[in-house]
């Protein structure tokens, strides 16, 4: 089996994509609300037509321009949205053996694959419940058997975890893991996954791809991109703060023309770069303390994770409530922002 490519553009959506998936890889998809994540997945899967580009599917091209080579049902492509969306009437067998049916496989081969395809999530025992019975992820997972029952060449996964809670989360993650470790049996297929998630990006994918008003600014590992991410979502998706500059000797000139210090400094003089910390490094202090700190104007005070989130100006501090309150931090109020040089490490900025 050959690669998946996405190479298209859709032009009333102002999105234009170049990706390619190997069999067996998965790609984990981010990106801001708005930025065409939704559109990828609805071409791969189909149901958006571009206006320019291809689509091959495991080497097999289905789509050119706005011509469609294959028809949709044919192109093996398994979709699991944010809502399982099972027939009511039918059990869960039947919902998971519909696919198989649907494309003239015998009853008993059929159930033998939803069966199969059940086990590999950990829901065979589900087999002969009801929709209306299932719990929110329970539902969802017999939503991934459905897909895997098909035996997909592409496996599209968007936000599978999105509307669930906490517990049902971890169940499906557990199930979406199970999926992609077994994928032999959906004959190694390339897996595209939608995710606002790290920890999901972590534990089931191989690359991240960082998706930005409609085009692609960021591809890599996901350690890479975890740990030294290059683009504003990057940063932000890794749970770390960009503030975006010129790379200069030891550290990022600002844009306010201060320089903020950094032991490592990966980017050429003069390049547009970001320096990149977690914001639970940052120290907060009153004006006039650290020579070295960055005076900025306190814009936003909110709880954060059992700590307290100051965001002032392009800063972002999470620092505990003690800290905050011996700065005197206020909304409007000047607050010092000091970082260590060797927390804060500059990259080539994406955007440059």
């Amino acid at each position: 089996m050959t690669a998946t490519v996405l190479r298209f553009g859709v032009a009333a959506r102002d999105v234009e994509v170049d990706l390619t998936i190997a069999p067996g890889e998965v790609v984990a998809l981010v990106g801001p609300n708005g930025a065409g994540k939704s559109t990828v997945v609805g071409v791969a899967a189909g149901l958006v037509r571009p206006d320019a580009g291809q689509v091959v599917i495991a080497g097999q091209p289905v789509v050119r321009g706005r011509r469609s080579l294959v028809p949709v049902h044919r192109r093996g492509v398994g979709l699991v949205g944010q809502e399982p969306v099972l027939f009511p009437h039918r059990s869960v067998l039947e919902n998971v053996a519909y696919g198989p049916r649907a494309r003239r496989r015998g009853r008993r081969a059929a159930h033998e694959q939803a069966l199969a395809a059940l086990t590999t999530v950990g829901a065979e025992h589900l087999a002969s419940r009801w929709p209306s019975s299932l719990s929110g992820g329970q539902a969802q997972r017999v939503a991934v058997a459905r897909a895997l029952a098909t035996a997909p060449r592409v496996l599209l996964l968007d936000e599978p975890t999105s509307a669930l809670d906490v517990e049902a989360q971890r169940e499906v993650r557990q199930a979406l893991a199970a999926a992609v470790r077994g994928r032999d049996a959906a004959g190694s297929a390339a897996v595209l996954l939608v995710t606002h998630d790290p920890l999901e990006a972590m534990a089931l994918a191989d690359r991240v791809v960082v998706l930005e008003r409609g085009r692609v600014v960021e591809d890599g590992p996901v350690d890479r991109v975890l740990r030294r991410p290059t683009s504003a979502f990057g940063a932000a998706f890794s749970g770390l703060t960009s503030v975006s500059g010129h790379a200069v000797a030891g550290g990022v000139r600002l844009a306010s023309g201060e320089v903020l210090p950094a032991d490592t400094v990966d980017a050429e003089p003069g390049a547009v770069a970001l320096a990149v910390y977690h914001p639970t490094v940052a120290r907060l202090g009153r004006p006039g303390g650290a020579p070295s700190a960055i005076l900025r104007r306190v814009d936003r005070i909110e709880p954060r994770d059992g700590l307290v989130r100051v965001v002032a100006g392009e800063f972002v501090v999470d620092a505990t409530v003690a800290a905050v309150t011996a700065s005197s931090v206020r909304v409007g109020a000047e607050v010092a922002v000091g970082l260590p040089a060797d927390e804060v490490t500059v990259f080539p900025s994406s955007a440059g």
